[in-house]
């Protein structure tokens, strides 16, 4: 059993990535080819946005908007202590300092309420509030409406981390037109992955767009020789860009559908004693993991040692929330500062979920969680 089957999806799709990888291969524009710019256009109609901006990560997807709107030394960044490093990794690589909030209990998403208390903290050191990135963790989108209306009153420009959240939905309206820029990224793992590393940027800003497509290119002006500003090698390579376009198509077509049929029957099943995601009212989650909570940290432990002994993948997001992390210590956050974060780093764990895991496997899975 795997936890994500990728052998499964491209023994699918196959011949078609073989063809697409062919066509690449015979025309040899390996950087910046027309597959590129196909893709972008695709990405840009399905999320509903004017521009798409592709580029070498989701990490980078988060670092050149920030370029783009000249954040550094100086300036304070609110996001999340619970997601991935990158997130906070990229504020501290313009030389920005990243200030945190906690998270709502039963989404493990931003909790609004704290950004004006982050906003005061960020004045309190002497720094000046320029921006957020909430994160779209799982699969599910942030509350976007709420953190919107609070970024306006406090002129913060707003980044959308939909590194998870590809293929989510509020209201119809999906991840990646939030904010003034959203990013993603198509790390394997991801709803929508690619073979290696990519990623990609979405805003209705064209000025904003031209800067960043600039800084994608080493800052390149009317060529790359031509450079007004710095920048970074950024770029998706042309055979990634090809291997998507055709995992989009399917991803389009039902692998979002599979996703949530798969944890559907994970959350009919599962018994009360755990703790099952919540999905709000209005809200679509594309699963990019299915993670629920074991009562401590003692019972998770013990659970995974089941699971493992029974050969079924697990796997904990995150076991340290950011503000804990020893690369963040000078930022002087202590354990106790951010509690819901903390608890929840302590009891979740995420088991397999991907289009094409099969209804065995899921009450293999089920017997077992239930049985512990």
């Amino acid at each position: 059993m795997q936890f994500i089957d990728l052998k499964a999806q491209q023994n699918r799709i196959k011949s078609k990535i073989d063809k697409r990888i062919q066509s690449v291969l015979a025309h040899g524009k390996y950087i910046m080819g027309p597959e590129v710019f196909e893709l972008e256009e695709k990405l840009a109609d399905y999320v509903g946005v004017k521009n798409c901006i592709s580029c070498a990560s989701g990490t980078d997807a988060l670092l050149i908007p920030l370029l783009a709107k000249n954040i550094g030394p100086g300036d304070a960044v609110i996001t999340t202590p619970f997601t991935y490093i990158a997130t906070a990794e990229v504020i501290a690589l313009v030389g920005a300092t990243p200030i945190f909030t906690d998270i709502y209990p039963e989404t493990y998403n931003m909790n609004p309420e704290g950004i004006e208390k982050a906003v005061e903290e960020a004045k309190n050191k002497g720094l000046n509030p320029r921006a957020i990135i909430p994160v779209d963790l799982f699969g599910l989108p942030a509350r976007y409406r709420m953190i919107e209306k609070i970024a306006m009153e406090n002129d913060l420009f707003i980044i959308e981390d939909a590194a998870q959240g590809f293929g989510g939905e509020i209201r119809g309206k999906k991840a990646g037109s939030f904010g003034n820029v959203a990013t993603t990224s198509f790390f394997p793992a991801k709803p929508l992955g690619c073979y290696g590393d990519g990623g990609a940027i979405f805003t209705d800003d064209d000025d904003l767009a031209s800067i960043m497509r600039s800084i994608r290119v080493h800052g390149g002006g009317v060529d790359k020789y031509d450079n007004v500003r710095i920048g970074i090698n950024g770029r998706l390579d042309t055979i990634q860009a090809a291997i998507l376009l055709e995992k989009l198509e399917i991803f389009k077509q039902d692998e979002l559908d599979l996703r949530n049929t798969v944890s559907n029957f994970y959350k009919s099943n599962l018994i009360e004693k755990y703790k099952a995601p919540y999905v709000p009212e209005g809200y679509l989650s594309s699963w990019a993991q299915f993670s629920i909570l074991a009562n401590s940290s003692f019972e998770r432990e013990r659970i995974m040692k089941t699971l493992t002994a029974e050969k079924i993948p697990n796997v904990i997001y995150y076991r340290i929330p950011l503000h804990l992390q020893k690369v963040f210590q000078k930022l002087n956050y202590e354990k106790g500062d951010f509690p819901i974060s903390e608890k929840i780093a302590d009891q979740i764990f995420s088991i397999p979920t991907h289009p094409y895991l099969k209804e065995d496997q899921q009450g293999q899975i089920l017997e077992v969680l239930n049985n512990v």
